[in-house]
């Protein structure tokens, strides 16, 4: 079964830090493009970072530089998301996504979300 499971979410104050980790089963990972995505009340999905096939090269929204890291793991078939100076403004579900993998009639994998909420 083709699917992506995310973890570790939580609630945190401001400053604090989490890692949300993503599990991917059922396609060949190391071949395809990973992002997090964040949705937060009332506006629409953003990705807020992508890693290459390899993990040679990764992209970041403006506004998390230097907050977030992502990472992957080609041999668990693992991809990370590590949140350092959490800001209320981070609050949102967070989505593992595959954007290039064709699955069913349409291209990308979603994730189920990971609640992450801060606290002032």
């Amino acid at each position: 079964q083709v699917r992506l499971a995310e973890s570790g979410g939580g609630s945190v104050q401001a400053g604090g830090s989490l890692r949300l980790s993503c599990v991917a089963s059922g396609f060949t990972f190391s071949e395809y493009t990973m992002t997090w995505d964040r949705q937060a009340p009332g506006k629409e999905s953003e990705m807020v970072a992508e890693i290459s096939a390899t993990g040679g090269h990764a992209n970041y929204l403006d506004s998390v530089k230097g907050r977030f890291t992502i990472s992957r793991n080609n041999g668990e078939s693992t991809v990370n998301l590590q949140i350092n100076n959490l800001k209320p403004e981070d609050t949102a579900v967070y989505f593992c996504h595959a954007p290039d993998l064709f699955v069913g009639l349409e291209f990308g994998l979603w994730g189920q979300g990971t609640q992450v909420t801060v606290s002032s």
